[in-house]
């Protein structure tokens, strides 16, 4: 029999702890401010999900950082599951505002002022989650304010953080090195519609000229576009050429078995960003119901930051143009034998 000691619920969560963590300026002060409480455990709620986020997102990294993984194995079904998992937190934090907005603007006022300098835009585990993601300091908005109000030890963390590669990086090198355009056997049965462009893969020689053929007039500039994604290289861009490429390939050819798993990983990518923007989204309302044009807590602009930061703050947004250069089903380049064989797994 077990020598270890029996684990009780409230010592286990550390009750005692996180029941007595709420202490309300207002009382402090002796005054009434009823839905300061309110408010206090929204935003610890907030920080134990971004918590949480963080430790999922630590380990999609380690993960996705391994120098070959399998496409389809367990482990790149963990990494999508995590993902998912990590969408539907950010649903959570989303719905979280629902409540918050139980609160008047009057029930806010009670207490506001009590709360300056202290303000969301310190909190150092939400600019860290966005950093781990791929945001880049380049791309922030108000980068004078990001870590300006923020402890020594925290500007440390969040520093060393983005000097590592973030899950946008690792993702670009994924798909960098997926290997269907570079093994010439797979390509031998391949049949094209039209003159082979020089110096192009045949796939995309004929893809762009299939894709040409279904653009209205007022289209066409996507030609152009379409090089500067696939073809030509352009350092400022998230994502390389080359993945640029692999992900079309996979959001054109996802039906078969082997692309599944990528497909769901650029799907989550995309939902966890679209949440992300529907959380500033639903701040930026919620900002101006409560406090109108005043200054934030903190002394940035309030409403107007957080419109700039839900314009600028989408990681992923690279995945999202790639919808604009899909052709419907019917004209999809039929692949050869080999090549579907390997993608079916049944070479």
């Amino acid at each position: 029999m077990s020598d270890r000691k029996p684990v009780h619920y409230s010592d286990y969560l550390q009750l005692d702890k996180i029941l007595n963590a709420q202490l309300p300026e207002s009382d402090k002060e002796k005054l009434e401010a009823h839905d300061e409480m309110l408010f206090i455990i929204i935003h610890q709620a907030y920080e134990l999900w971004f918590k949480q986020l963080a430790y999922d997102l630590d380990s999609v990294i380690k993960l996705v950082s391994t120098p070959a993984i399998n496409d389809n194995s367990p482990a790149m079904q963990t990494v999508v599951h995590r993902l998912n998992r990590m969408g539907t937190i950010l649903r959570v934090l989303v719905h979280q505002i629902d409540i918050l907005e139980t609160m008047t603007p009057l029930d806010f006022l009670d207490f506001r002022d009590l709360l300056r300098p202290a303000s969301g835009f310190q909190s150092w585990q939400f600019k860290l989650f966005e950093g781990r993601l791929g945001l880049k300091f380049e791309n922030r908005h108000g980068q004078e304010y990001y870590i300006s109000q923020l402890r020594p030890a925290e500007v440390e963390l969040i520093k060393n953080s983005e000097s590592q590669p973030s899950l946008l990086d690792l993702i670009n090198a994924w798909l960098s090195r997926m290997p269907f355009f570079n093994d010439a056997s797979l390509w031998k049965e391949f049949k094209t519609q039209h003159e082979p462009i020089p110096d192009m893969h045949p796939f995309w020689s004929e893809y762009k000229q299939v894709y040409a053929s279904t653009l209205l007039e007022a289209e066409k500039g996507n030609l152009s576009a379409f090089d500067e994604l696939f073809i030509s290289e352009n350092p400022q861009r998230s994502l390389s050429a080359a993945a640029n490429r692999t992900a079309l390939f996979i959001l054109l050819y996802r039906g078969f078995p082997l692309l599944q798993q990528p497909f769901q990983l650029i799907q989550q990518l995309l939902e966890i960003d679209e949440q992300m923007a529907t959380w500033r989204f639903r701040h930026v309302n919620m900002v101006h119901r409560m406090i109108g044009g005043r200054v934030g807590t903190g002394g940035s602009t309030g409403k107007e930051y957080l419109q700039g930061a839900l314009q600028k703050h989408y990681v992923f947004k690279d995945f999202a143009i790639l919808t604009s250069f899909l052709i419907p089903r019917t004209k999809l380049p039929e692949l050869g034998t080999a090549l579907q064989n390997k993608l079916g797994f049944t070479s």
